[in-house]
């Protein structure tokens, strides 16, 4: 049985929370300086991946393209490396029920967002913004003239680069980090690219 250790509104600021997720939660120490690890980058962002990724499901979400890079390695917090998939989107909205849970450490953590959100859609001048996801996407639906699903199948059909325009379903993966940024904002921008209105909950044994 478990009992809930705290629930609170999600207010999400900037990208950080899924950031904070993965690196709080892991329940190891860092190893960013050690000598083995030193190869590897970690994410062009201060810090580093819990070696214990989130699962991320996506009921509907849609986005303006995908773009798939293989074999890229990222270094997490225990010290250790992963070749894994970048996946890369521009303006990616969700327009239906996002989960996100991350078991590690005696902990789960849940982010459950029911309706829409946003991982990086507009700024406030109209400007697209980028969405990065290290991981394994194991599934995702598009519909052109009949639905098309699982990863692989989308990049047969439409080659590294996936459009999304016309809207997903089904998106399910297991993610290392999230990153989100605006490329266009100015130095006094405010504006934040990742909207999540919903709940975290922290669970233990």
């Amino acid at each position: 049985m478990t009992r809930r250790a705290r629930q609170k509104a999600l207010a999400v600021p900037a990208a950080l929370l899924l950031a904070v997720v993965t690196a709080v939660w892991s329940g190891r120490p860092s190893s960013a300086s050690a000598p083995a690890a030193a190869a590897a980058v970690p994410l062009g962002a201060p810090f580093l991946p819990s070696p214990d990724p989130l699962h991320v499901t996506i009921s509907s979400m849609v986005a303006v393209s995908m773009t798939v890079d293989k074999g890229v390695a990222i270094r997490l917090s225990d010290g250790t490396t992963r070749t894994t998939t970048q996946y890369t989107f521009t303006k990616l909205k969700i327009r239906s029920h996002m989960n996100v849970t991350q078991r590690a450490a005696g902990h789960t953590v849940t982010i459950d967002v029911p309706q829409e959100g946003s991982l990086g859609g507009y700024d406030s001048a109209g400007n697209p913004e980028t969405t990065t996801m290290w991981g394994n996407i194991t599934n995702v639906c598009v519909r052109v003239l009949v639905k098309i699903c699982g990863v692989q199948g989308l990049l047969d059909f439409f080659g590294s680069f996936i459009p999304l325009t016309a809207g997903a379903e089904d998106f399910a993966g297991d993610i290392y980090a999230i990153r989100t940024v605006d490329d266009h904002a100015a130095l006094d921008s405010t504006d934040n690219p990742v909207h999540l209105p919903g709940t975290i909950t922290v669970t233990t044994p």
